[in-house]
């Protein structure tokens, strides 16, 4: 059914989107903005770029600006149960009113070809720099990239690099170098890099600063974090959210806003190694790199993981990371063509000689770790009847 993009509704508008596509083109999320800027000042933009831990660094940091009181507005992908997930503006989640002004506004400020052109995340993007005009902050979260996101499209003062690993090659390159690489020349002020699994990325930095000072005559710094045991963090938080933790102090030390750690204790991290009940854990990564740090968190027991997998991502290998840890493995169902095969799965699990299961029942005396994607997570919430983020 066609539908007049100037007179959807959001939800409309959204379900007429491309979310998923085989290449970028730049020039229409870059000719949208120029628009757009016209009409808005941005505030100060933290942009944070990498592999994992985008979207815990982007709320412990969000999170701690609102409670020192500024205005502040964290964009990030993708959402788990709503779309308003996406923009957190001083504590909340947006509400439906103001993406429906944002929204309106777009729609009457934007011709038609562009609106047409906008992919899902170049359009959602650009309601929230409409949202964050005029506030102290905003941290936004890169989509798959950094160079050509649409993230990308505004200049950032300061970026923050958590860990870089292998994942969308395809879109970024081969090595942990290229994506560094990829990744790193979207940075045009000043760069924090936070923990790296990879030496390449300390080394691919200094590449990355004389490409940027040769082809846009541009010095930036480098600041590359060293340790990351030097303050005392709440134990309830995962070792791998300590130094993301880590890495958002360092953030505001370059800002010169004073660190009072107390601050993130009642920080709201949905799915990022969440404990749902005390036997329940869920976590939205999907990668080789989330897998070897989330089996350090279960060290010396043994879990039944609800898993399934995006076909493009290296499944085998997150298995083989998380195999001493597992008891046996729940294939969590999933209606997406992005899926991996059941049986392709299946193949891979038996070859790595674990167990599998097809129903999902919750014993009590047992431990659960769901992990695979947002979509596992979101998919298993929407099981249990789950709706509550508190």
């Amino acid at each position: 059914m066609q539908v007049d993009l100037k007179k959807a509704t959001l939800e409309e508008f959204l379900e007429h989107k491309t979310l998923y596509y085989d290449k970028i083109d730049f020039t229409i999320v870059k000719s949208s903005w120029d628009l757009l800027s016209q009409k808005i000042f941005l505030p100060f933009v933290i942009h944070i770029v990498g592999t994992n831990g985008k979207g815990s660094t982007g709320r412990f940091l969000a999170h701690y600006l609102h409670k020192k009181d500024y205005k502040v507005l964290h964009y990030s992908s993708p959402h788990i149960m709503k779309f308003n997930e996406r923009i957190w503006i001083n504590g909340s989640d947006v509400s439906d009113e103001n993406l429906q002004i944002a929204h309106k506004f777009l729609q009457e400020l934007l011709p038609i070809e562009l609106l047409n052109k906008l992919t899902y995340f170049e359009y959602t993007t650009l309601l929230a720099f409409y949202l964050s005009k005029d506030f102290d902050y905003l941290v936004l979260e890169a989509g798959l990239g950094g160079e050509f996101d649409a993230t990308n499209v505004v200049e950032n003062n300061l970026s923050l690099i958590t860990t870089i690993g292998l994942d969308h090659q395809s879109f970024l390159g081969n090595t942990v170098s290229e994506i560094a690489a990829t990744k790193m020349r979207s940075v045009d002020n000043k760069m924090l890099i936070g923990y790296q699994v990879f030496d390449d990325v300390s080394k691919t930095a200094q590449e990355v600063k004389k490409q940027i000072l040769e082809q846009r005559n541009r010095s930036i710094e480098i600041i590359e974090l060293k340790e990351f045991d030097k303050y005392k963090l709440n134990d309830k938080f995962a070792s791998y959210l300590k130094r993301n933790l880590h890495l958002v102090i360092a953030c505001l030390n370059e800002l010169k806003i004073d660190i009072d750690l107390n601050l993130f204790d009642d920080v709201k991290l949905f799915g990022r190694y969440q404990k749902l009940t005390s036997n329940i854990t869920i976590d939205v990564g999907h990668n080789p790199l989330a897998a070897q740090v989330i089996v350090k968190e279960f060290e010396n027991k043994k879990i039944t993981l609800i898993y399934n997998s995006y076909k493009d991502k290296d499944y085998e290998e997150v298995l083989k990371i998380l195999k001493p840890i597992i008891k046996k493995i729940i294939i969590i169902p999933l209606e997406d063509k992005r899926i991996v095969e059941k049986n392709s799965l299946k193949k891979v699990i038996k070859q790595l000689s674990l167990l599998s299961d097809d129903t999902i029942k919750i014993d009590e005396n047992e431990e659960y770790l769901v992990f695979g994607s947002f979509l596992v997570v979101e998919k298993f919430l929407t099981l249990i009847g789950y709706n509550d983020k508190s």
